[in-house]
């Protein structure tokens, strides 16, 4: 597995431990794992994912049968280097895409973005072209293909774009992990403009989608992970201001901007519907409050996340 020590990587190998699997994780030598605290059944492997060298070897330690690719760069608004992000997506892609046709696996799970689709004015299907509308998806675009060329050559590989993931272990400086924070201090943080919306999917969901597509490496090759309903920011807002008893007003405005937000950010998930008989079935103020009761039970763990 690549990406262990991140926000959905940790949870994935949390609950893959949980249910019994043996976990082998690739990890860089400079990697923060404080997500990985306390899981001491997990096999750590230094390795760069681009490297041949290094993937062979970790291959031939692992042999491993579930391979799931979640390692990325450039996915925080800090990580502005091109140059990383297609070393560590592109190559890094096919790097484990080779290894995985060499050695034979069941399934290989890629790690997508809903990002690759670019703005749309609707909710996009797996079979609508990409738009990259940024480096960063640009290089997911890329890996994509890479995983769809090794499909013709046997590599049992599925890529799952995942939309607006949320909950415990999540990056501290993240909307849902700071809206949280401060609505538990009875506040509200500053707020960008109220009609920004995204398809937010509680983490514990996306981690369901995995182990789906795991189970099933024989569908499709790619899919949307979304609950298909978009939510503004102002909605979100009010949701967590009821669930949090929040008396407190919004103030709008105080967040600046980004290039990539929109009015319009929405996933399809029919496929995987009908498919995996996958759905997010949590609700964003479950999603909050689960968030919120994590937080409350690890806040070393909460300060951890911004180092």
């Amino acid at each position: 597995m690549t990406g262990a020590a991140g926000f959905v990587g940790a949870n994935l190998v949390h609950r893959l431990v949980a249910d019994g699997h043996e976990v082998f994780a690739i990890l860089q030598p400079t990697t923060d794992t404080w997500r990985l605290d306390g899981l001491g059944d997990v096999h750590r492997i230094q390795g760069d994912i681009a490297h041949g060298e290094a993937m062979e070897r970790a291959f031939i330690c692992a042999r491993p049968e579930w391979i799931f690719h979640l390692a990325a760069h450039g996915a925080y608004s800090f990580q502005t280097d091109t140059v990383a992000m297609a070393h560590s997506n592109v190559v890094g892609m096919a790097t484990i895409l080779a290894a995985a046709e060499r050695h034979g696996c069941t399934v290989v799970i890629n790690t997508g973005t809903s990002s690759e689709y670019g703005d749309r004015d609707h909710a996009p299907g797996e079979n609508e072209p990409p738009r990259p509308n940024s480096d960063y998806a640009a290089t997911k675009a890329a890996a994509t293909w890479l995983c769809q060329r090794a499909r013709t050559r046997s590599v049992p590989v599925t890529t799952l774009r995942l939309y607006s993931a949320y909950g415990p272990f999540e990056e501290e400086r993240r909307l849902i992990p700071t809206l949280v924070r401060a609505a538990l201090a009875g506040t509200l943080p500053p707020l960008a403009s109220p009609t920004v919306v995204r398809d937010y999917v509680y983490v514990g969901d996306v981690i369901d989608a995995y182990i789906a597509a795991a189970s099933a490496p024989d569908q499709s090759t790619i899919y949307n992970v979304a609950s298909g309903v978009q939510t503004s920011l102002a909605e979100l807002v009010a949701k967590t201001r009821q669930a949090f008893s929040i008396s407190v007003e919004p103030v709008w405005g105080g967040y600046p901007q980004r290039a990539w937000d929109t009015r319009v950010w929405v996933g399809d998930p029919t496929l995987i519907q009908a498919e995996l008989g996958w759905r997010a079935t949590t609700s964003i103020t479950d999603g909050l409050t689960r968030t919120a009761e994590w937080l409350a039970e690890h806040p070393a763990e909460a300060v951890s996340a911004g180092r």
